[in-house]
Protein backbone atom coordinates (compact mmCIF):
# COMPACT_ATOMS: atom_id res chain seq x y z
CA UNK A 1 0.00 0.00 0.00
CA UNK A 2 1.38 3.19 -0.83
CA UNK A 3 2.43 5.59 1.60
CA UNK A 4 1.01 9.31 2.10
CA UNK A 5 3.25 12.24 1.90
CA UNK A 6 0.97 15.00 3.36
CA UNK A 7 2.74 18.82 2.43
CA UNK A 8 1.06 21.51 4.19
CA UNK A 9 2.16 25.42 5.74
CA UNK A 10 1.92 23.87 8.82
CA UNK A 11 3.00 20.50 10.12
CA UNK A 12 0.93 19.47 13.81
CA UNK A 13 2.90 18.68 16.52
CA UNK A 14 3.80 14.74 16.79
CA UNK A 15 1.65 14.40 19.66
CA UNK A 16 -0.34 11.35 20.70
CA UNK A 17 -3.23 11.75 19.47
CA UNK A 18 -4.93 14.15 16.94
CA UNK A 19 -7.40 15.49 19.40
CA UNK A 20 -5.85 18.62 19.94
CA UNK A 21 -4.77 19.15 16.29
CA UNK A 22 -7.00 20.98 13.70
CA UNK A 23 -9.12 19.82 10.80
CA UNK A 24 -6.49 18.88 8.49
CA UNK A 25 -4.87 16.83 11.33
CA UNK A 26 -7.58 15.05 12.46
CA UNK A 27 -8.46 14.17 8.71
CA UNK A 28 -5.26 13.17 7.58
CA UNK A 29 -3.24 11.36 11.16
CA UNK A 30 -5.42 8.28 11.29
CA UNK A 31 -4.93 7.51 7.26
CA UNK A 32 -1.13 7.72 7.70
CA UNK A 33 -0.68 5.62 10.61
CA UNK A 34 -2.43 2.82 8.63
CA UNK A 35 -0.57 3.15 5.73
CA UNK A 36 2.31 4.62 7.07
CA UNK A 37 3.62 8.44 5.80
CA UNK A 38 5.59 11.95 5.82
CA UNK A 39 4.29 14.96 7.01
CA UNK A 40 6.54 18.06 5.69
CA UNK A 41 6.22 20.87 5.72
CA UNK A 42 7.09 24.71 8.11
CA UNK A 43 7.62 23.96 11.79
CA UNK A 44 5.75 27.68 12.86
CA UNK A 45 9.39 28.42 13.82
CA UNK A 46 11.54 31.47 12.62
CA UNK A 47 15.63 30.73 12.35
CA UNK A 48 18.59 30.79 10.14
CA UNK A 49 18.32 27.21 9.56
CA UNK A 50 18.14 25.74 6.27
CA UNK A 51 18.40 22.03 6.95
CA UNK A 52 14.89 19.76 7.65
CA UNK A 53 14.44 17.79 11.13
CA UNK A 54 12.96 14.85 11.58
CA UNK A 55 10.76 12.90 13.65
CA UNK A 56 9.18 9.52 14.38
CA UNK A 57 6.04 8.74 16.14
CA UNK A 58 5.06 5.18 15.08
CA UNK A 59 4.77 4.91 11.04
CA UNK A 60 4.56 8.37 10.56
CA UNK A 61 7.37 10.43 10.30
CA UNK A 62 7.55 14.31 10.73
CA UNK A 63 9.67 16.53 8.52
CA UNK A 64 9.82 20.28 8.99
CA UNK A 65 11.37 23.24 7.95
CA UNK A 66 12.41 26.35 9.61
CA UNK A 67 11.57 29.71 7.78
CA UNK A 68 14.04 32.92 7.99
CA UNK A 69 13.01 36.60 9.46
CA UNK A 70 12.71 37.24 5.57
CA UNK A 71 10.79 34.46 4.37
CA UNK A 72 8.25 34.79 7.03
CA UNK A 73 7.80 38.30 5.74
CA UNK A 74 7.55 37.84 2.47
CA UNK A 75 6.05 34.36 1.88
CA UNK A 76 4.06 34.15 4.81
CA UNK A 77 2.73 37.59 5.91
CA UNK A 78 3.53 39.27 2.42
CA UNK A 79 2.15 37.13 -0.45
CA UNK A 80 0.15 34.05 1.24
CA UNK A 81 -1.41 36.52 3.60
CA UNK A 82 -1.14 39.91 2.30
CA UNK A 83 -2.03 39.06 -1.44
CA UNK A 84 -3.69 35.69 -2.00
CA UNK A 85 -5.60 34.93 1.33
CA UNK A 86 -7.83 38.40 0.53
CA UNK A 87 -8.39 37.56 -3.01
CA UNK A 88 -9.15 34.42 -2.78
CA UNK A 89 -12.40 35.28 -0.49
CA UNK A 90 -13.24 37.96 -2.77
CA UNK A 91 -11.43 40.80 -0.62
CA UNK A 92 -9.05 42.36 -3.03
CA UNK A 93 -9.16 45.76 -1.24
CA UNK A 94 -7.40 44.43 2.02
CA UNK A 95 -4.41 43.10 -0.48
CA UNK A 96 -1.29 43.92 -0.07
CA UNK A 97 1.03 43.68 -2.90
CA UNK A 98 5.13 44.08 -3.12
CA UNK A 99 7.09 42.15 -5.77
CA UNK A 100 10.02 41.02 -3.37
CA UNK A 101 6.84 39.13 -1.39
CA UNK A 102 6.03 37.15 -4.64
CA UNK A 103 9.77 35.70 -5.29
CA UNK A 104 9.76 34.80 -1.83
CA UNK A 105 6.78 32.80 -1.99
CA UNK A 106 8.32 30.85 -4.95
CA UNK A 107 11.87 30.59 -3.10
CA UNK A 108 9.86 28.99 -0.75
CA UNK A 109 8.01 26.91 -2.18
CA UNK A 110 11.20 25.97 -4.46
CA UNK A 111 12.90 25.41 -1.14
CA UNK A 112 10.13 22.99 0.45
CA UNK A 113 10.76 20.90 -3.51
CA UNK A 114 14.88 20.93 -2.87
CA UNK A 115 14.37 19.54 0.80
CA UNK A 116 11.26 17.22 -0.21
CA UNK A 117 12.87 15.58 -3.45
CA UNK A 118 15.42 13.46 -1.42
CA UNK A 119 12.82 12.20 1.19
CA UNK A 120 10.44 10.81 -1.12
CA UNK A 121 9.76 6.72 -1.95
CA UNK A 122 8.76 5.06 -5.35
CA UNK A 123 5.48 4.11 -4.36
CA UNK A 124 4.69 7.46 -2.13
CA UNK A 125 1.55 9.51 -2.76
CA UNK A 126 2.22 12.61 -2.96
CA UNK A 127 -0.68 15.24 -0.80
CA UNK A 128 -0.01 18.83 -1.15
CA UNK A 129 -2.41 21.64 0.85
CA UNK A 130 -3.87 25.22 0.15
CA UNK A 131 -2.59 28.60 -0.86
CA UNK A 132 0.70 29.01 0.62
CA UNK A 133 2.46 26.10 -2.11
CA UNK A 134 0.40 26.69 -5.10
CA UNK A 135 3.91 26.20 -7.03
CA UNK A 136 5.08 23.14 -5.48
CA UNK A 137 3.25 21.02 -7.93
CA UNK A 138 5.05 22.56 -10.61
CA UNK A 139 8.33 22.88 -8.69
CA UNK A 140 8.40 19.20 -8.39
CA UNK A 141 7.72 18.48 -11.61
CA UNK A 142 10.72 20.35 -12.61
CA UNK A 143 12.75 18.36 -10.32
CA UNK A 144 12.22 15.12 -12.27
CA UNK A 145 9.18 14.12 -9.82
CA UNK A 146 6.71 11.67 -11.46
CA UNK A 147 4.93 10.30 -8.66
CA UNK A 148 0.88 10.53 -8.47
CA UNK A 149 0.55 14.71 -6.85
CA UNK A 150 -2.66 15.92 -5.60
CA UNK A 151 -3.09 19.60 -4.49
CA UNK A 152 -6.49 20.31 -2.64
CA UNK A 153 -7.25 24.12 -1.58
CA UNK A 154 -9.00 24.63 1.26
CA UNK A 155 -10.06 28.03 0.70
CA UNK A 156 -12.70 29.37 -1.88
CA UNK A 157 -11.57 30.01 -5.50
CA UNK A 158 -12.85 32.91 -7.39
CA UNK A 159 -14.14 33.81 -10.63
CA UNK A 160 -12.18 34.62 -12.89
CA UNK A 161 -12.11 38.57 -12.97
CA UNK A 162 -11.94 38.24 -9.06
CA UNK A 163 -8.51 35.73 -9.67
CA UNK A 164 -7.07 38.01 -11.79
CA UNK A 165 -6.70 40.53 -9.28
CA UNK A 166 -3.73 38.66 -7.76
CA UNK A 167 -0.30 39.48 -9.21
CA UNK A 168 1.10 35.95 -9.78
CA UNK A 169 -1.61 34.12 -10.42
CA UNK A 170 -1.72 33.31 -13.95
CA UNK A 171 1.55 31.23 -13.12
CA UNK A 172 0.38 29.80 -10.29
CA UNK A 173 -2.50 28.45 -12.32
CA UNK A 174 0.50 26.78 -14.36
CA UNK A 175 2.36 25.20 -11.53
CA UNK A 176 -1.12 24.11 -9.99
CA UNK A 177 -1.92 22.04 -12.89
CA UNK A 178 1.38 20.19 -12.58
CA UNK A 179 -0.95 17.94 -10.25
CA UNK A 180 -2.48 15.23 -11.35
CA UNK A 181 -5.48 15.63 -8.85
CA UNK A 182 -6.78 19.20 -7.77
CA UNK A 183 -9.54 19.56 -4.96
CA UNK A 184 -11.85 21.87 -4.46
CA UNK A 185 -14.66 22.53 -1.62
CA UNK A 186 -17.69 23.07 -4.06
CA UNK A 187 -18.63 22.95 -7.29
CA UNK A 188 -18.42 26.50 -7.58
CA UNK A 189 -14.67 26.43 -6.77
CA UNK A 190 -13.95 23.94 -9.03
CA UNK A 191 -15.71 25.37 -12.09
CA UNK A 192 -14.33 28.75 -11.57
CA UNK A 193 -10.43 27.46 -11.46
CA UNK A 194 -11.17 25.47 -14.44
CA UNK A 195 -12.91 28.79 -16.18
CA UNK A 196 -9.37 30.90 -14.85
CA UNK A 197 -7.12 28.22 -16.09
CA UNK A 198 -9.02 28.29 -19.26
CA UNK A 199 -8.93 32.51 -19.28
CA UNK A 200 -5.82 32.54 -18.34
CA UNK A 201 -3.65 29.78 -19.49
CA UNK A 202 -3.47 27.50 -22.77
CA UNK A 203 -5.88 24.94 -20.64
CA UNK A 204 -8.72 23.36 -21.83
CA UNK A 205 -11.64 22.01 -19.95
CA UNK A 206 -12.31 18.57 -21.54
CA UNK A 207 -15.55 18.35 -19.37
CA UNK A 208 -16.71 19.07 -15.61
CA UNK A 209 -13.83 17.01 -14.16
CA UNK A 210 -10.42 17.19 -16.76
CA UNK A 211 -8.67 20.19 -17.81
CA UNK A 212 -5.84 19.55 -20.78
CA UNK A 213 -2.60 21.24 -20.50
CA UNK A 214 0.78 20.48 -22.32
CA UNK A 215 -0.65 16.86 -23.49
CA UNK A 216 -1.48 15.96 -20.07
CA UNK A 217 -4.87 15.76 -18.55
CA UNK A 218 -5.51 17.06 -14.98
CA UNK A 219 -8.43 15.76 -13.06
CA UNK A 220 -10.58 18.41 -10.25
CA UNK A 221 -12.85 16.86 -8.43
CA UNK A 222 -14.77 17.94 -5.40
CA UNK A 223 -14.24 17.15 -2.02
CA UNK A 224 -16.25 18.37 1.06
CA UNK A 225 -13.91 18.88 3.69
CA UNK A 226 -16.33 16.48 6.94
CA UNK A 227 -16.64 16.71 10.65
CA UNK A 228 -16.91 13.28 12.93
CA UNK A 229 -20.51 14.65 13.27
CA UNK A 230 -21.48 11.74 15.81
CA UNK A 231 -18.43 12.17 17.76
CA UNK A 232 -18.52 16.00 17.89
CA UNK A 233 -22.32 15.36 19.13
CA UNK A 234 -21.52 12.98 22.07
CA UNK A 235 -19.03 15.25 23.21
CA UNK A 236 -21.66 18.37 22.55
CA UNK A 237 -23.55 16.35 25.02
CA UNK A 238 -21.15 15.37 27.68
CA UNK A 239 -19.41 19.03 27.66
CA UNK A 240 -22.72 20.79 28.46
CA UNK A 241 -22.51 19.05 31.70
CA UNK A 242 -18.96 20.40 32.26
CA UNK A 243 -18.48 23.37 34.66
CA UNK A 244 -17.55 25.79 31.47
CA UNK A 245 -20.84 25.54 29.82
CA UNK A 246 -22.78 25.06 33.53
CA UNK A 247 -20.99 28.53 34.51
CA UNK A 248 -22.63 30.10 31.29
CA UNK A 249 -25.55 28.40 31.55
CA UNK A 250 -25.85 30.11 35.09
CA UNK A 251 -25.09 33.45 33.49
CA UNK A 252 -28.17 33.43 30.60
CA UNK A 253 -31.19 33.55 33.70
CA UNK A 254 -33.78 33.63 31.12
CA UNK A 255 -32.20 34.57 28.07
CA UNK A 256 -31.53 32.84 24.47
CA UNK A 257 -27.87 32.28 23.59
CA UNK A 258 -27.06 33.73 20.17
CA UNK A 259 -23.45 32.11 19.49
CA UNK A 260 -20.40 32.97 17.32
CA UNK A 261 -17.25 31.37 17.12
CA UNK A 262 -14.44 32.33 14.65
CA UNK A 263 -10.77 33.11 13.75
CA UNK A 264 -10.33 36.83 14.17
CA UNK A 265 -10.45 37.60 10.42
CA UNK A 266 -11.42 40.24 7.93
CA UNK A 267 -13.48 37.42 5.68
CA UNK A 268 -15.61 35.93 9.02
CA UNK A 269 -18.17 38.54 8.62
CA UNK A 270 -18.31 39.46 12.47
CA UNK A 271 -18.62 43.56 12.17
CA UNK A 272 -21.87 42.80 10.15
CA UNK A 273 -22.99 40.54 12.59
CA UNK A 274 -22.39 42.66 15.15
CA UNK A 275 -24.02 45.32 13.38
CA UNK A 276 -26.93 43.11 12.42
CA UNK A 277 -27.44 42.32 16.84
CA UNK A 278 -27.93 45.64 17.04
CA UNK A 279 -31.02 45.77 15.11
CA UNK A 280 -32.40 42.78 16.70
CA UNK A 281 -31.98 44.30 19.73
CA UNK A 282 -33.43 47.71 18.81
CA UNK A 283 -36.82 46.10 17.97
CA UNK A 284 -36.79 43.64 20.75
CA UNK A 285 -36.81 45.80 24.11
CA UNK A 286 -35.92 43.76 26.84
CA UNK A 287 -32.92 41.51 28.33
CA UNK A 288 -33.95 38.18 27.41
CA UNK A 289 -30.99 38.06 24.84
CA UNK A 290 -27.03 37.00 24.73
CA UNK A 291 -24.64 37.32 22.38
CA UNK A 292 -21.52 35.59 23.01
CA UNK A 293 -19.00 36.07 20.05
CA UNK A 294 -15.61 33.78 20.48
CA UNK A 295 -12.61 35.40 18.05
CA UNK A 296 -9.88 34.24 18.78
CA UNK A 297 -6.72 36.37 17.33
CA UNK A 298 -4.96 35.17 14.27
CA UNK A 299 -2.19 36.48 11.74
CA UNK A 300 -1.26 39.75 14.37
CA UNK A 301 1.27 40.68 11.74
CA UNK A 302 -0.88 41.49 9.33
CA UNK A 303 -2.16 44.78 9.56
CA UNK A 304 -5.77 44.15 8.27
CA UNK A 305 -6.62 41.55 11.58
CA UNK A 306 -4.70 44.14 13.83
CA UNK A 307 -7.02 46.60 12.03
CA UNK A 308 -10.23 44.42 12.49
CA UNK A 309 -9.41 43.89 16.35
CA UNK A 310 -9.70 47.04 17.09
CA UNK A 311 -13.07 47.71 15.05
CA UNK A 312 -14.79 45.18 17.19
CA UNK A 313 -13.84 46.67 20.29
CA UNK A 314 -14.90 49.98 18.95
CA UNK A 315 -18.13 48.41 17.57
CA UNK A 316 -18.73 46.13 20.82
CA UNK A 317 -18.23 48.83 23.18
CA UNK A 318 -20.54 50.57 21.57
CA UNK A 319 -23.21 48.14 21.16
CA UNK A 320 -22.99 47.16 24.88
CA UNK A 321 -22.92 51.26 25.99
CA UNK A 322 -26.11 51.68 23.78
CA UNK A 323 -28.25 48.52 24.73
CA UNK A 324 -26.67 47.45 28.02
CA UNK A 325 -27.83 47.69 31.81
CA UNK A 326 -25.72 47.62 34.63
CA UNK A 327 -27.03 44.18 35.53
CA UNK A 328 -26.95 42.98 31.79
CA UNK A 329 -24.59 43.14 29.05
CA UNK A 330 -26.17 41.98 25.60
CA UNK A 331 -22.64 41.21 24.09
CA UNK A 332 -19.83 39.24 25.27
CA UNK A 333 -16.77 39.86 23.10
CA UNK A 334 -14.07 37.00 24.17
CA UNK A 335 -10.92 37.16 21.83
CA UNK A 336 -9.11 34.38 23.05
CA UNK A 337 -8.65 30.93 21.63
CA UNK A 338 -11.23 28.73 23.94
CA UNK A 339 -10.90 24.66 23.81
CA UNK A 340 -12.89 22.41 20.85
CA UNK A 341 -14.15 20.29 23.70
CA UNK A 342 -15.62 23.66 25.81
CA UNK A 343 -16.75 25.02 22.58
CA UNK A 344 -19.09 22.09 21.36
CA UNK A 345 -20.23 22.23 25.09
CA UNK A 346 -21.53 26.21 24.57
CA UNK A 347 -22.86 25.27 21.18
CA UNK A 348 -25.19 23.05 23.09
CA UNK A 349 -26.75 25.44 24.64
CA UNK A 350 -27.14 28.08 22.04
CA UNK A 351 -30.74 28.77 20.77
CA UNK A 352 -29.21 30.28 17.63
CA UNK A 353 -25.44 29.65 15.99
CA UNK A 354 -24.23 32.86 13.59
CA UNK A 355 -22.17 31.63 11.22
CA UNK A 356 -22.06 34.38 8.49
CA UNK A 357 -18.77 34.59 6.80
CA UNK A 358 -18.51 36.78 3.96
CA UNK A 359 -16.79 34.15 1.85
CA UNK A 360 -15.92 30.77 2.97
CA UNK A 361 -14.28 27.31 1.62
CA UNK A 362 -16.41 25.34 3.70
CA UNK A 363 -16.95 26.19 7.65
CA UNK A 364 -16.48 23.25 9.89
CA UNK A 365 -18.18 25.52 12.54
CA UNK A 366 -21.74 24.98 10.87
CA UNK A 367 -21.15 21.10 10.77
CA UNK A 368 -20.14 21.55 14.14
CA UNK A 369 -23.45 23.54 15.94
CA UNK A 370 -25.95 21.02 13.75
CA UNK A 371 -23.95 18.31 15.53
CA UNK A 372 -23.90 19.95 18.49
CA UNK A 373 -27.76 20.15 19.02
CA UNK A 374 -29.90 18.57 21.20
CA UNK A 375 -32.34 16.73 18.46
CA UNK A 376 -35.34 17.11 20.93
CA UNK A 377 -35.38 20.75 21.70
CA UNK A 378 -32.59 21.75 18.62
CA UNK A 379 -31.16 25.32 18.16
CA UNK A 380 -31.18 27.33 14.43
CA UNK A 381 -28.16 27.78 12.44
CA UNK A 382 -28.06 31.18 10.91
CA UNK A 383 -25.43 30.50 8.13
CA UNK A 384 -23.76 32.99 5.19
CA UNK A 385 -24.81 31.36 1.41
CA UNK A 386 -21.37 32.22 0.62
CA UNK A 387 -19.79 29.71 2.91
CA UNK A 388 -19.45 25.94 1.40
CA UNK A 389 -20.77 24.00 3.71
CA UNK A 390 -24.24 25.95 2.34
CA UNK A 391 -24.18 23.34 0.03
CA UNK A 392 -25.05 21.00 2.47
CA UNK A 393 -26.97 22.40 4.84
CA UNK A 394 -29.75 24.09 2.75
CA UNK A 395 -31.84 23.62 5.70
CA UNK A 396 -30.42 26.68 7.64
CA UNK A 397 -31.16 29.93 7.69
CA UNK A 398 -29.27 30.99 4.76
CA UNK A 399 -28.31 34.74 4.34
CA UNK A 400 -26.32 37.50 2.72
CA UNK A 401 -23.93 38.75 5.14
CA UNK A 402 -23.43 41.66 3.38
CA UNK A 403 -27.34 42.91 3.82
CA UNK A 404 -26.90 43.77 7.57
CA UNK A 405 -31.08 43.82 7.42
CA UNK A 406 -31.67 40.64 6.39
CA UNK A 407 -28.90 38.82 8.97
CA UNK A 408 -31.32 41.06 11.62
CA UNK A 409 -34.30 39.24 9.92
CA UNK A 410 -33.08 35.68 10.16
CA UNK A 411 -32.07 36.08 13.80
CA UNK A 412 -35.47 36.94 14.65
CA UNK A 413 -37.00 34.47 12.77
CA UNK A 414 -34.46 31.62 14.21
CA UNK A 415 -35.13 33.57 17.54
CA UNK A 416 -39.22 32.89 17.22
CA UNK A 417 -39.20 30.01 15.38
CA UNK A 418 -41.71 27.10 16.28
CA UNK A 419 -40.33 23.75 18.01
CA UNK A 420 -41.13 21.89 15.16
CA UNK A 421 -39.73 23.58 12.70
CA UNK A 422 -36.65 23.69 13.96
CA UNK A 423 -36.65 20.11 14.80
CA UNK A 424 -37.68 19.33 10.54
CA UNK A 425 -34.80 22.09 9.72
CA UNK A 426 -32.50 20.33 12.13
CA UNK A 427 -33.24 16.81 10.99
CA UNK A 428 -31.98 17.54 7.73
CA UNK A 429 -29.07 19.47 8.47
CA UNK A 430 -27.96 16.44 10.64
CA UNK A 431 -28.71 14.17 7.47
CA UNK A 432 -26.95 15.66 5.33
CA UNK A 433 -23.01 14.96 7.81
CA UNK A 434 -24.31 12.72 9.91
CA UNK A 435 -22.86 9.88 7.92
CA UNK A 436 -19.40 11.39 7.00
CA UNK A 437 -16.06 11.93 8.57
CA UNK A 438 -13.22 13.43 8.03
CA UNK A 439 -11.27 9.83 7.14
CA UNK A 440 -13.51 9.24 4.87
CA UNK A 441 -13.07 12.52 3.24
CA UNK A 442 -9.51 12.14 2.89
CA UNK A 443 -10.02 8.26 1.30
CA UNK A 444 -12.17 9.46 -0.99
CA UNK A 445 -9.33 11.87 -2.15
CA UNK A 446 -6.87 9.37 -2.09
CA UNK A 447 -8.68 6.67 -4.02
CA UNK A 448 -9.17 9.57 -7.09
CA UNK A 449 -5.27 10.12 -6.22
CA UNK A 450 -4.66 5.74 -6.59
CA UNK A 451 -2.50 5.06 -9.25
CA UNK A 452 -5.37 3.06 -10.48
CA UNK A 453 -7.87 5.71 -10.93
CA UNK A 454 -5.28 7.91 -12.61
CA UNK A 455 -4.43 4.98 -15.32
CA UNK A 456 -8.39 5.03 -15.66
CA UNK A 457 -7.52 8.52 -18.10
CA UNK A 458 -6.85 7.43 -21.74
CA UNK A 459 -3.55 7.05 -22.17
CA UNK A 460 -3.52 10.12 -24.59
CA UNK A 461 -4.54 12.31 -21.92
CA UNK A 462 -1.54 11.42 -19.33
CA UNK A 463 2.29 13.33 -19.66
Amino acid sequence: MSRIVVVSNRVPAPAGNAGQAGGLAVALLGLMRRRGGLWFGWSGAVSQATEPSFTQRGAVGYATLDLSEAEHRGFYTGYANGVLWPSLHGLSHLMHFRRPDLESYRQVNRRFADRLVPLLKPEDLIWIHDYHLLPLPGALRERGVGLPTGFFLHVPFPAPEAASVAPGIRGLLTDMMAADLLGFQTTADRDNFAASAAAFTPARRHDDNHLTLGGRQVRLGVFAAEISARDFAATAATQAQAEPARLLARSLPGQALLLGVDRLDPTKGIPERLEAFGRVLARRPGRDLAFLQIAAPSREDVAAYRDLRQELDTAGGALNSEFGEPDWTPLRLVARPQARDTVAGFMRLARVGLVTPLRDGMNLVAKEYVAAQDPANPGVLVLSRFAGAAAQLSDALLVNPHDVEAMAEAMVQALDMPLAERQARWHACWAAIAGASPEGWGEAFLRALSPQALDAIPAAGRA
